[in-house]
């Protein structure tokens, strides 16, 4: 009989496992990544001028990346659990990419269309997705250990929910570094940065999530 297999049997019927187990232990992973990547973007990086605060610049990022972490974070939990029901958090998590999709968007139009590309680019479109994911890898790796003391039955798609809530946390510790301002510049590189750390997720999942 095939892993996956016994694996379907074994939870069929099952139900779910608690939910608070797996806020127990994929709590402290998130809380570990993001001190982990916000000390190392400020070592690496430098933090931005502290008159930034003032703006809405940081807490926009902030705001995202916060918002996906806890998003991806719900679904992360219940692919965790067999039997658990995961559209609610997997609709919540394409809500918050859209909503800032659609608020880089409208920020792109308010622009003269000279402009906008360069809206879009900042001055570190290239490195930025390759930030996020360096810095997501700490909470990764954290994120992974949690899920694997659960009991997930769909070990890629556990793995590539904890890769989202790793590099939205990547991302969030690397808001406090990064200077740029445009509200599209976040919805197309941030977001790039965290798909590739739940993409990383997604190929390292059946491999380290397996039973």
């Amino acid at each position: 009989m095939k892993t996956d297999t016994l694996i379907d049997l074994l939870a069929r019927g099952a139900g779910p496992a608690p939910r608070a187990l797996a806020a127990r232990r994929l709590s402290p992973a998130a809380i570990v990544g993001l001190l982990l990547s916000a000390a190392a973007a400020i070592a690496v990086f430098g933090a931005i001028p502290s008159g930034m605060f003032a703006t809405a610049t940081p807490w926009m990022k902030m705001a995202y990346a916060g918002a996906l972490a806890l998003a991806a974070g719900w679904l992360t939990a219940r692919l965790s659990r067999p039997a658990a029901s995961f559209a609610r958090p997997r609709v919540a998590a394409v809500a918050v990419v859209l909503a800032m999709a659609a608020w880089g968007a409208a920020s792109l139009m308010s622009l003269p269309s000279g402009g906008r590309l360069g809206a879009v680019l900042g001055h570190s479109w290239f490195t930025c997705p390759s930030s996020v994911l360096a810095l997501s890898l700490p909470a990764l790796a954290a994120a992974l250990w949690a899920v694997r003391g659960l009991a997930p039955t769909k070990p890629r798609a556990a793995g590539f929910a904890a890769g989202l809530m790793a590099g939205s946390v990547g991302a969030f510790g690397y808001a406090l570094s990064c200077p740029e301002a445009s509200p599209a510049f976040v919805a197309v590189w941030y977001t790039l940065g965290i798909a590739l750390t739940g993409a990383v997720g997604a190929v390292l999942g059946p491999k380290v999530l397996r039973w």
